[in-house]
């Protein structure tokens, strides 16, 4: 059953109930969530989104004002969505020429539409090979003093 079925706008879902739905990615979500919330002492942020492209409960994570990262549950996976905003694109390409992201990363950038607002980046997590590419995009956003 769909993610947005299980847990409509009127039930909002417990930190287990997303650990049980997202399955062998528990220890993935463990990873990021705990460097977002050592490295940025960001907060996670339980919401409800009626958006069509991705529709239901989702966590976000901000720090001064800025998206970290908005994370989605799906079933044996996550989903991580992270901006790279006008201010992040020069360093974001200089990256990729330097070849700091994975392949898959990368292509990922290269196929996403920007906007004046960016590029928004739906980044499938489903092994740990894409965990440093979320976190270096994250500090892309956000410098963060103590990096893990």
């Amino acid at each position: 059953m769909k993610w947005n079925e299980l847990f409509d706008e009127h039930l909002t879902p417990s930190s287990k109930d997303i650990k049980d739905y997202i399955g062998s990615a528990e220890e993935n979500w463990n990873n990021l969530t705990e460097h977002i919330e050592n490295t940025y002492a960001a907060k996670p942020k339980t919401e409800y989104s009626r958006c069509s492209l991705q529709p239901g409960w989702n966590v976000k994570y901000k720090k001064g004002g800025k998206s970290l990262c908005t994370l989605y549950p799906m079933e044996d996976y996550f989903i991580a969505m992270v901006v790279i905003g006008p201010k992040e694109q020069d360093e974001a390409e200089a990256a990729m020429e330097a070849g700091v992201f994975s392949t898959y990363v990368e292509e990922l950038y290269r196929k996403t539409s920007g906007s004046a607002m960016g590029s928004w980046l739906m980044i499938e997590v489903k092994d740990g090979s894409v965990l440093n590419d979320i976190k270096v995009l994250m500090n892309m956003r956000v410098k963060a003093k103590n990096v893990n």
